[in-house]
């Protein structure tokens, strides 16, 4: 559409109307108003106008504009007197226009392009002015500025050197203190020394005169004895004499019976009233008188006699009756002075003194209850604690009956329930000491008196899994042990020892995984020093406040050693701030544990590390004697198929050497090849060096303390001991258990059980792998080792797998031909791991699999019965309105009356418009077939649901 007036044109060209008829007049075109009228021509003039004015029209272009950019540079000085470059740019613009013949009018255009370049320079030297102008005044704004920094930088200066004068006056007043302190320190040590020299010449004094007044003591001991011994002898004198009178008075009887003569000459009276007094006998007589007179003092001196006396009546027995024993025993019928002594001999029921004598014993016999005092060993028979006790054994059982415990005179006790026993029964019950073979072994071997040398620290490297322990240790020992590790986690405890120009130092690398708490126990009790290992980026873990109890409870200390302190997302000052908190304090911060920032990659921070360590070592001066029998720790063990038994000691004082009879817990036998941790030959090993020995009769527990001994048969005795004392102190364990597991188990109900066996490559990790996957164990499913060891998969591990049904783990082990040829013939599963965290996950999903899936309710809609008809084929049906969600076949439901659940069951069958359907959506109606369910009434509501099980997970 073509503009018609000049608002309509301007509005076109994006003008305003006012400088469009300022075009136009210029143009020619004499138009007054915007609402003129244009026509063609009028724009044919001022398009020729405006091509003219700006030197453009439909032929070529006549002049070229060339802009020309110099930059230079000008010096000028600051406030500071400091020269500064300052950058200047100069834009020049030139036009340059062409000249045609035969134009008219090109002198004019001349003129006017030259007017118009005039008025183009001139505007550019005005634009060059003010941009100099702009120019000047940032660069006094920017000199302005450089002033006030310089004048910011002056005043940090002076405040800084005014604080470290500061620092300065207070170092040298805290030196000043110090100095004051150690001379106060040396002032109380001249002191101290002065009371303690005083202090000896009192204590030899008070010496000498316990010295004299000793002496004095023992002198006049010595004439109390004297008396002492002459009061003796002449009690002993006074002995004889009595002991004289009483032959005397023996012999005498024995005259009266043989002579029959009453009035024969009388003993003399004085020394018959002796012996009556001295003695507790009847004087045998031959007058009835003394017969009659003679059982009254006899019954009165057995009812006055005690002790000794009993043993003089029977003394008297013996010495009356002596004369008949030769020629009247065997009459029975004597009526002389065995009657006299006797006078119920013949009343007995049997007759004879055996009969007397047997009542006089049993009068005398202790009849009221005695306390003793029964050791109590590990473990002992029923028959032997009554034995103990002296008591029957059956009295025992029904102790042990009343108590719950139904036991047989042969079955094992162990030590607390045969100790509430005895207390039961009224005795008193002590712990029983060792009766062992190996009683006197750490006399013996603490009785060697070597001389106490100087050793290497032995030093445990702890922390959490993947903080780099290895790593540094790597770098420390210029090797690449993490590289072969499975996993990139250490499994095992290794130990190295590295030569340093300071000494030597013993590595103990224990593993950071949670599965190998046992493991990190036995390396810090082992050791002298421990390297916590903490990672900058990661910060203290769980295994790291494990370590720090571990470290804690051996009473050693700790070096700290950050890891990682390289990478940019590193955060030592955090790790401090959580090592705090765990009561692991910075020296700098008044604490006593070194902190040292380590890069196990750069190597920053490891010299640092060493010479921290070495100057704890220092510390503690470490000692132990060379030149004695070894004794140390078992650090791993191993069943190998060509070597047999190979254990990993440390040893801690003595030198191992091959061919000593070295005995380790339960296992002995002699050392037959030693090897260190780089596999060479080694003849013998001193204290803080680790090595691998072989020749041993078992595989032995790690943690086990091992010992160097004389003789073999005593090494074997002691380790045969130690076998049976724990085969019985399990026993013993079992039987207690027995019953109470079994009322456990009835009222937990069925329990799934899933049965295992282990054979991993060293004992620790047979250990650790064990207690893990005992830990998965639930009250619905348990987790059974039925056996664990180390060493290969051999065909008696899968022949027990087969008898048991269980699942044969192998860890860094696997199985011989023979073997593996049992387990496919009998479908036995092997699984092989080399880590751990496999190994766990894998049987935590069998496990997962053996739970019964869980039944979940899901709501799919909601209905409402709106009628209710009866079909002759079908039965009642409700016809309804799905109200929301849909309506399936052989869903669930549950049918509401006001709000209360009537009935829950089955809907058998859907149908819309007398078609059978599988489904029917919310917002349509469609009559529904409760399956053996007719009692529905307009107005209920159908509540429908389904089952669906969900399969859980541990």
């Amino acid at each position: 559409m073509s503009s018609n007036t000049v608002a309509e044109f301007a509005t076109e060209l994006k003008k305003t109307p006012a400088m469009l008829l300022d075009q136009l007049k210029s143009a020619g075109v004499a138009k007054a108003s915007p609402s003129d009228a244009l026509t063609e021509g009028d724009k044919q003039k001022l398009l020729a106008y405006l091509q003219a004015s700006h030197g453009t029209s439909g032929a070529d272009r006549k002049k070229i504009t060339l802009v020309k950019k110099s930059t230079s540079e000008i010096k000028q000085a600051d406030a500071t007197g400091k020269a500064r470059t300052i950058q200047v740019e100069v834009r020049k613009k030139r036009t340059f226009v062409k000249r045609e013949d035969g134009v008219d009018g090109a002198a004019a255009e001349a003129a006017a392009e030259a007017h118009a370049a005039a008025q183009e320079e001139h505007s550019a030297e005005d634009k060059e002015l003010v941009r100099r102008e702009e120019e000047a005044r940032r660069n006094a704004e920017l000199i302005s500025r450089q002033e006030q920094d310089l004048a910011e930088q002056r005043r940090e200066r002076e405040e800084r050197e005014r604080r470290e004068r500061e620092a300065e006056e207070r170092a040298a007043a805290y030196m000043a203190q110090e100095a004051e302190k150690k001379a106060q320190a040396n002032a109380a040590r001249k002191e101290a020394a002065a009371e303690a020299a005083a202090e000896a010449e009192a204590r030899a004094k008070a010496q000498a005169e316990a010295r004299a007044k000793a002496e004095a003591e023992s002198k006049a001991r010595a004439d109390e004895e004297a008396a002492r011994a002459a009061d003796l002898d002449d009690r002993r004198k006074k002995a004889l004499a009595e002991a004289e009178a009483i032959r005397a008075m023996m012999a005498a009887p024995k005259k009266v019976l043989v002579a029959k003569k009453p009035e024969e000459p009388k003993p003399a009276p004085k020394a018959a009233a002796d012996a009556k007094k001295g003695t507790l006998h009847k004087p045998a007589t031959g007058t009835g008188g003394a017969r009659g007179a003679a059982p009254a003092p006899a019954g009165a001196g057995a009812a006055a006699g005690a002790g000794k006396e009993v043993k003089s009546s029977k003394l008297s027995s013996s010495w009356a009756n002596d004369g008949a024993k030769k020629k009247e025993i065997k009459t029975r019928g004597d009526a002389s002075g065995g009657v006299n002594n006797r006078s119920n001999w013949r009343g007995g029921p049997r007759g004879g003194r055996r009969g007397n004598d047997r009542n006089d014993h049993q009068q005398n016999a202790p009849v009221e209850f005695r306390a003793i005092e029964v050791h109590v060993p590990e473990t002992i028979t029923v028959a032997e604690l009554a034995h103990k006790m002296a008591v029957k054994a059956g009295e025992l059982i029904k102790v042990l009956m009343k108590m719950g415990q139904m036991v047989t005179i042969n079955q094992s006790l162990d030590q607390d329930t045969a100790m509430i026993v005895v207390e039961e029964m009224g005795h008193t019950a002590k712990v029983a000491a060792l009766d062992d073979p190996e009683a006197f072994t750490d006399e013996e071997v603490s009785n060697s008196e070597a001389e106490q040398l100087p050793r290497a620290p032995v030093v445990t490297v702890m922390g959490h899994v993947d903080h780099g322990k290895t790593s540094l240790l790597d770098y420390i020992r210029r090797s690449k042990v993490a590289v072969g590790e499975a996993g990139g986690i250490t499994q095992h405890i290794g130990a190295y020892h590295v030569e340093t120009p300071r000494g030597i130092v013993t590595f103990l690398d224990t593993p950071g995984h949670e599965a190998f708490t046992a493991m990190r126990a036995r390396g810090a009790q082992a050791t002298d020093i421990v390297i916590l290992v903490a990672a900058a980026d990661d910060g203290v873990m769980p295994q790291t406040k494990e370590a720090i109890k571990h470290a804690k409870a051996a009473g050693v200390p700790i070096v700290v050693a950050i890891t990682k302190a390289d990478k940019p997302e590193a955060n030592v000052e955090r790790v401090k701030q959580e090592l705090v908190v765990e009561e692991v304090v910075p020296e700098e911060y008044g604490g006593d544990s070194p902190f040292v920032a380590v890069s196990s990659k750069t190597g920053m921070g490891i010299d640092e590390l060493l010479e921290q360590v070495l100057l704890q070592a220092e510390v503690l001066e470490l000692k132990a004697p060379v030149d004695a029998a070894a004794k140390g720790i078992v650090i791993e063990a191993q069943l190998d198929k060509g070597r047999g038994s190979v254990a990993t000691v440390l040893v801690q004082s003595g030198t191992l050497k091959v061919g000593d009879v070295v005995l380790a817990g339960q296992t002995f036998g002699r050392v037959r090849a030693m090897l260190d941790e780089d596999g060479k030959q080694t003849k013998e090993a001193g204290p803080s060096i680790p090595v691998e020995i072989q020749g041993l009769s078992e595989v032995p527990q790690a943690g086990d303390d091992f010992m160097v001994l004389a003789d073999e048969r005593r090494a074997r005795e002691i380790a045969t001991y130690r076998a049976g004392k724990f085969r019985n102190t399990k026993l013993a364990k079992q039987q207690a258990a027995k019953l109470e597991n079994m009322f456990a188990e009835m009222g937990a109900g069925e329990v799934q059980t899933l049965p295992l066996i282990i054979k991993a490559d060293v004992q620790g990790s047979q250990e650790a792998l064990a207690a893990s996957l005992l830990k998965l164990s639930t009250d619905e499913i348990k987790v059974q080792i039925v056996y664990s060891g180390v060493g290969g998969i051999s065909e008696s591990d899968v022949n027990l797998a087969i008898a048991s049904k269980a699942i044969v783990i192998g860890f860094n082990v696997r199985a011989d031909a023979q073997a593996r040829k049992t387990a496919e013939g009998n479908d036995v599963d092997i699984r092989y791991y080399n880590i751990i965290y496999d190994a766990v996950d894998e049987v935590k999903a069998a496990m997962s699999g053996m739970l019964a899936p869980e039944q979940r309710e899901e709501a799919i809609g909601t209905a409402e019965i709106r009628t209710v008809f009866v079909a002759s084929k079908i039965g009642t049906v409700a016809g309804s309105y799905v109200t929301s969600g849909e309506v399936k076949r052989n869903c669930k439901f549950r049918l509401l009356r006001d709000n209360i659940v009537i009935y829950t069951g089955e809907v058998e069958s859907i149908r819309r418009h007398k078609d059978d359907v599988k489904e029917v959506k919310e917002g349509f109606e469609c009559g529904i077939k409760l399956r053996n369910y007719n009692d529905i009434k307009e107005g209920d509501q159908l509540e429908l649901f389904e089952i669906k099980e969900i399969a859980r997970t541990l």
